[in-house]
């Protein structure tokens, strides 16, 4: 089935309309609500506080990662240059993403979803599973074991290689890795200036070695496990309702509408609900795979 079968051509071409303000918005909300976190907990210091402020700044962490997918798609922003500047500068390298080396990496996941080929099958490959090896997952990834096993890796893939390795096609390499501790830094020095030091360690480093890692997990579980092996976008892609809970803490920016992505990933992420609907209307439901709720998610992919 072509594309432009899915919803009608004028459609799709109104959909992929860009916007440099909608993106500059969507950087700002998501940059604004992790200040808000911080702030809260600086004004209400309890566990309460801590604890909402750690979980949403971990889904925030995950929308700085969801918005800098789109600057890699070029649907950020109107504008090439400020997809290329904020999709690196400001969205990136603060979460250890280089922007050119994720685009040809996320492009390859487009071409061969859930193929042999696919970079990201290993994401989705172990399941079904079990919940004692669900739980597990779980475990490493909130005691930080594998938020410092990729930093690790990530250390270890840069310094391994010659010198006449080293191009910018390469997911990690000493540039990419020098802009993310110096972007980390400067948020510590903001942290710093402020007069709370202990803001970045807390609100910042923790949730993106634990938190963070969780909410990846749940993201990359929902989008394609136990998916269809097939090239169909509205099988081998999932799309999961979100309420307002999961929207706040593992499913910022419509990154639940994910078949409607592969479908059309030319589309900016804040239009993917329009789009969803717009495919309902036209039929498509009973075609594509969707769960109800993330908790439905894990009821597929948990075999005992």
């Amino acid at each position: 089935m072509a594309k432009q079968d899915y919803i009608a051509r004028h459609e799709v071409k109104a959909l992929a309309q860009t916007s440099d303000l909608a993106g500059a918005l969507l950087v700002l909300h998501c940059w604004g609500t992790i200040v808000l976190m911080m702030t809260m907990f600086v004004i209400w210091p309890n566990f309460l506080t801590f604890i909402i402020a750690f979980f949403v700044i971990s889904g925030r962490q995950l929308g700085i990662a969801i918005l800098m997918h789109d600057a890699s798609h070029g649907i950020l922003f109107k504008s090439d240059k400020l997809n290329a500047f904020v999709g690196q500068y400001l969205l990136g390298v603060i979460i250890g993403v280089e922007l050119n080396a994720y685009r040809k990496y996320h492009l390859k996941h487009h071409r061969f979803t859930q193929q042999d080929k696919d970079p990201d099958l290993g994401l989705s490959a172990a399941f079904p599973t079990t919940k004692l090896s669900l739980v597990r997952k779980v475990l490493r990834d909130l005691s930080g074991l594998t938020g410092l096993k990729l930093r690790i890796g990530q250390l270890y893939m840069t310094f391994r290689k010659s010198p006449a390795d080293e191009t910018t096609d390469q997911a990690f390499n000493v540039k990419s890795i020098a802009l993310t501790y110096a972007a980390n830094f400067i948020l510590f020095l903001a942290c710093y200036l402020a007069g709370y030091w202990w803001v970045y360690f807390a609100l910042w480093l923790l949730p993106l070695l634990t938190g963070f890692q969780l909410v990846l997990r749940i993201r990359n579980i929902a989008e394609h496990a136990m998916t269809a092996k097939t090239d169909n976008p509205l099988t081998h892609a999932r799309t999961t309702k979100a309420n307002i809970v999961a929207r706040i803490l593992v499913a910022p920016y419509w990154v639940n509408y994910h078949v409607e992505h592969h479908v059309y990933m030319y589309i900016p992420c804040w239009r993917l609900r329009k789009l969803h609907k717009a495919m309902l209307r036209n039929g498509h439901a009973r075609n594509m795979e969707i769960k109800n709720s993330y908790l439905d998610v894990f009821r597929t992919v948990v075999s005992v």
